[in-house]
């Protein structure tokens, strides 16, 4: 189906929210790093609940290291300073979709 790349992400209660998001519908979660949390973090593993199991998750030691594994795929940057209409796009399988981190957005 679809990817979801959360670059730098800070905040446990986010991440854990969206693996719950991609076990359910199937999509694909990358975790470029640094995270500002561990990965067995108390929040993020009470906001993901037991969905742990069910969600697809890849964590990338860097952004080179996300793009190479994701070539050949359009990808997105979810930002509020897009000028592209998301509701506009005819999205296909495989498509990418990167959040920046919560503070600092994408670089």
């Amino acid at each position: 189906m679809f990817h979801i790349v959360l670059y730098q992400p800070e905040i446990p209660p986010n991440t854990g929210n969206i693996i719950r998001l991609c076990a359910n519908t199937g999509m694909q979660l990358h975790l470029v790093k640094p995270l500002g949390f561990p990965l067995k973090d108390k929040q993020l593993i009470r906001a993901g609940l037991d969905y742990h199991e069910f969600a697809s998750m890849t964590v990338h030691e860097n952004w080179q290291d996300c793009c190479i594994d994701l070539a050949g795929q359009r990808m997105f940057a979810v930002t509020t300073k897009g000028k592209q209409r998301y509701d506009e796009v005819r999205y296909t399988a495989g498509d990418i979709f990167v959040f920046g981190s919560e503070t600092r957005g994408l670089p």
